[in-house]
C-alpha cells in the first residue's frame, strides 16, 4: 500500500518527506511544479507525480495506485475541497495538516459521501491539531459531564511561509468561537485573561484556532475558545485588526502581501525548531463549576508535525478505521500523543 504526499516541496512537506525517507518509508512525491517536485523526488529516490488541483476528476485519475494522501500544501482553503472530492470518487483517505476551521467544517460537510465510499477523512494531523485535540479528548474522559472546554498553546516557533499566508488570508474574517455547539464568529481579541500554559501564568488573547472545530467533534462539549500568550500591544494591534483587516479583503492588496511572504519568509531550521518547545493546556468545567485543567509540553508545532502527520499515515495503511470524518484523537486515541517523538504525557489536575 502507497501514500502521496501532496505539497512535498514545501517547507513541511518537505520536512515530512525527508523523514518518511529515514524510516524506510516511500511515499510518492507531489505538486504543481513539477520542477520542484522532481527534483526533490531524484534527491530522495523517490516516484513523483505533477499536477494541479483545478479538476477533481483528473486529480483522481493521479491517486491510482494510492491508498493514502496527505496534503500539505495551503492555504487549505483552496486546497482541501477538491482534493477531498477526489479522494472519496477515487477511494483513497484523506489526511491534512491544516489548522483553518472552515477547512475542518467543509471536510465534516463531506462525512456523508465518505461513509459511502469507504473512505476515511482526517484533516488536522500535525500540530493543528493533534496536541490541542489530545488533551481535549482527556479532559473529557476526566470531566465527561463538562460544558466548557477552553484550550491553548504556547510557543515562540517561528511561521513557515504556508502558515503566514493563511494568516493574512483568515484574519478579515475575524475572531471564531463555538457556543452551545454553533460557531460564531467574533471580534479578534473578544477575549482576554491570565492563564499557566505550563511556564507561568501569562496574558492570553481568544484566537480562532482550528480546534473551535475540531474538539466539539472530538468531545462534544459545545463551548469552545482557544487562546495564545500575547502581549498588551498584540492585543492591541488585534483590535486595530478588527477595523484595517477588512483591508485585506481586497485582492490587489492581499496578493501584494502574499507575494512579499513569499520573498521573505522563511521557516525555522532544525536549530531553531529545537529551541522552541510548544506548552499545551486545557480546562474544562461543568455546570456545577467543577474545573480539571490539562498540560503538556511538546516539541515546537513543525517538529511535532512531523511525526504526527507520519503516525496516522501508518495507522491508516496497517489498519481497518471506520470511514467518515474524524479527529486524531477520535482515531488513535488521546494517547497517541505520549507515543509520538516530541510528543509528552498530558497531566490533568
Amino acid at each position: 500500500m502507497s501514500f502521496m504526499i501532496y505539497g512535498a516541496n514545501g517547507y513541511t512537506g518537505e520536512l515530512i518527506a525527508r523523514e518518511a525517507v529515514a524510516r524506510g518509508m516511500k511515499p510518492i512525491l507531489a505538486g504543481r511544479s513539477r520542477a520542484k517536485i522532481e527534483r526533490l523526488a531524484s534527491e530522495l529516490n523517490l516516484a513523483c507525480r505533477a499536477f494541479d488541483l483545478s479538476s477533481p476528476d483528473s486529480i483522481a485519475q493521479q491517486l491510482q495506485g494510492v491508498s493514502v494522501v496527505l496534503l500539505t500544501a495551503g492555504p487549505f482553503s483552496a486546497t482541501s475541497e477538491p482534493m477531498v472530492r477526489a479522494c472519496i470518487k477515487a477511494q483513497v483517505h484523506y489526511l491534512d495538516i491544516t489548522g483553518e476551521i472552515d477547512v475542518f467544517e467543509q471536510v465534516h460537510r463531506a462525512h456523508s459521501d465518505a461513509l459511502k465510499a469507504g473512505v476515511v477523512l482526517c484533516p488536522g494531523v500535525g500540530f493543528d491539531v493533534i496536541p490541542t485535540d489530545c488533551v481535549a479528548a482527556a479532559l473529557k474522559e476526566a470531566l465527561p459531564n463538562a460544558v466548557h472546554l477552553s484550550l491553548g498553546f504556547d510557543t515562540t516557533v517561528s511561521l513557515s511561509p504556508g502558515t503566514m499566508k493563511t494568516t493574512l488570508e483568515s484574519t478579515p474574517q475575524g475572531g471564531r468561537v463555538r457556543r452551545n455547539g454553533h460557531l460564531l464568529r467574533v471580534p479578534l481579541a473578544h477575549e482576554v485573561r491570565r492563564i499557566d500554559f505550563g511556564r507561568g501564568e501569562r496574558l492570553a488573547v481568544a484566537v480562532p484556532w482550528g480546534d473551535v472545530s475540531t474538539a466539539f467533534h472530538t468531545t462534544g462539549i459545545p463551548n469552545v475558545t482557544v487562546y495564545v500568550p500575547a502581549s498588551r500591544l498584540a492585543v492591541l494591534g488585534m483590535k486595530l485588526g478588527n477595523v484595517f483587516g477588512p483591508l485585506l479583503l481586497v485582492s490587489l492588496f492581499q496578493r501584494a502581501l502574499t507575494a512579499l511572504v513569499s520573498l521573505t519568509v522563511k521557516g525555522p531550521d532544525e536549530a531553531a525548531r529545537a529551541r522552541m518547545p510548544a506548552y499545551v493546556w486545557g480546562e474544562a468545567i461543568n455546570q456545577r463549576g467543577e474545573r480539571r485543567t490539562a498540560r503538556v509540553k511538546t516539541a515546537n508545532g513543525y517538529t511535532l508535525t512531523i511525526p504526527g502527520a507520519l503516525a496516522v499515515t501508518s495507522f491508516l495503511l496497517g489498519n481497518d478505521a471506520p470511514a467518515g470524518f474524524t479527529t486524531p484523537s477520535r482515531l488513535m486515541g488521546h494517547g497517541m500523543l505520549a507515543d509520538l517523538p516530541g510528543g509528552g504525557q498530558i497531566v490533568i489536575e
